[in-house]
C-alpha cells in the first residue's frame, strides 16, 4: 500500500499554536458556512477503531469551525450504508463521511450499489494511517507468530477468526492473513470490532486482526496476546511488537488509512472550508497526543488535501481490484 508521508511535528511549535481564523465560506444559497451543526457519518459501530478516530476528529474540528460536529454511526453492509447516507445527502457541507480503507475496496467488492462509490463524493483530505495488529485470546497455546501459524494449520476450521464483517478492515486483514499462511479458519463476523474484541477478551474467539486504535489499550494492559503487526516498520508506541516480516511472514502488509468526504456537488468554497478545518484539527497538539496514545499520528498537511486524498484513494482502488477479482471475494 502506498505510504502516507508524515511531516515531523515540532513540539516547541505547538506550545503557542492557536487555531487559525479563516474567512467564512459561502454555501450554495450565498449564506455563510457553517451556521448550524455538521453531521459526521461513521459507517461502523460506536466504540470501534474508525469510530475512535472519527470522534477525536469531530471533537477537534468542532472547536475550530465554530459549530458542533456531531457523530452519527450508520452501520451495516460493510460500511456501504453509511457511505450511501452521505453520497445521497444534500451537497451543502452539513453531512460528511469519515471512512477507512474500505473506500478502496468497495468499488470492486460491491458490484450493485444504490450510489456511485467513486464519483459520489468530494474527497476533502486524508486523516491518518493506522497500523494493524494480530491479537488473540490470552489462553491461546501460541506465544509468537510462528507458533500461531502452526497452531492454526493444525486446527484448520476448528480455529476461529473474528472480524467486523465483509468490507471491514479487520475482515480484509484477516482474509489476507489466512490466505498468506494457507489456512481456512472459521470466520465469525460481528457488527463492529468492539463486540469482536469483547469476545476475544472473554476467550470465546481465537484471534482478531485490528487497528491499534482498538487494540493498544488491551495490548498494554496484558489483556490479549499480540503476535505481530503487518506493517513495514514497528509501531513507535508499541516497539516490542515485531513486524510480520520479522516474525517470518514477509510480504504480508496491511495498514488502514482514513479520509474525510463530502457529497459530490458540494460547493468548492464549502469543501475548502471543511478541508481547512480538517488541517487545523490535525495540527492541534491535543489530537496529536491523543492519536499517539492509540498508536497512530495525523498525516502531513500536504496529505490532508483533496488532491492528495484523490491520488491515494485512486491508487488504493487499483491495488485491491486485482486481489478481489482473483479471489472472487465479492460481497454481492
Amino acid at each position: 500500500m502506498p505510504q502516507i508521508t508524515r511531516r515531523r511535528l515540532a513540539a516547541a511549535g505547538f506550545a503557542t499554536l492557536a487555531a487559525p481564523h479563516f474567512a467564512q465560506a459561502q454555501g450554495s444559497s450565498g449564506t455563510a458556512f457553517p451556521t448550524r451543526p455538521i453531521t459526521m457519518v461513521i459507517p461502523f459501530a460506536a466504540g470501534g477503531p474508525t469510530d475512535t478516530v472519527g470522534r477525536l476528529l469531530a471533537e477537534t474540528m468542532s472547536r475550530e469551525i465554530g459549530q458542533p460536529v456531531v457523530v452519527e454511526n450508520t452501520t451495516g453492509a460493510g460500511g456501504t450504508l453509511g457511505a450511501q447516507r452521505v453520497a445521497t445527502a444534500r451537497p451543502d457541507g452539513y453531512t460528511v463521511l469519515l471512512h477507512h480503507i474500505g473506500m478502496g475496496v468497495i468499488p470492486t467488492m460491491y458490484r450493485r450499489l444504490a450510489y456511485d462509490p467513486v464519483h459520489g463524493f468530494e474527497p476533502l483530505g486524508l486523516v491518518t494511517e493506522v497500523p494493524m495488529t494480530i491479537v488473540g485470546r490470552k489462553d491461546l497455546p501460541a506465544n509468537n507468530l510462528a507458533e500461531l501459524v502452526a497452531y492454526m494449520k493444525k486446527q484448520g476450521e476448528g480455529f476461529n477468526l473474528a472480524d467486523a464483517g465483509i468490507g471491514s478492515s479487520s475482515a480484509l486483514c484477516g482474509a489476507l492473513f489466512a490466505n498468506a499462511i494457507g489456512v481456512k479458519p472459521t470466520v465469525i463476523p460481528f457488527r463492529g470490532t468492539g463486540p469482536a474484541m469483547q469476545e476475544i477478551l472473554g476467550g470465546r474467539v481465537d484471534i482478531l486482526c485490528d487497528q491499534t486504535t482498538q487494540t493498544t489499550e488491551y495490548i498494554r494492559g496484558g489483556n490479549v496476546k499480540v503476535f505481530a503487526t503487518p506493517s513495514r516498520t514497528r509501531i513507535a508506541t508499541l516497539p516490542e511488537i515485531p513486524t510480520t516480516a520479522e516474525a517470518g511472514l514477509p510480504g504480508f502488509e496491511v495498514t488502514v488509512w482514513h479520509g474525510l468526504y463530502a457529497p459530490k456537488g458540494t460547493p468548492a468554497p464549502v469543501c475548502a472550508r471543511l478541508t481547512r478545518s480538517l488541517q487545523a484539527a490535525l495540527r492541534d497538539p491535543r489530537i496529536v497526543q491523543r492519536f499517539a496514545d492509540i498508536g497512530t499520528s495525523p498525516v502531513s498537511q500536504e496529505d490532508a488535501t483533496p488532491e492528495a486524498h484523490r491520488r491515494f484513494w485512486t491508487a488504493d482502488i487499483a491495488k485491491w481490484k486485482p486481489i478481489i477479482e482473483a479471489t472472487g471475494a465479492y460481497a454481492d
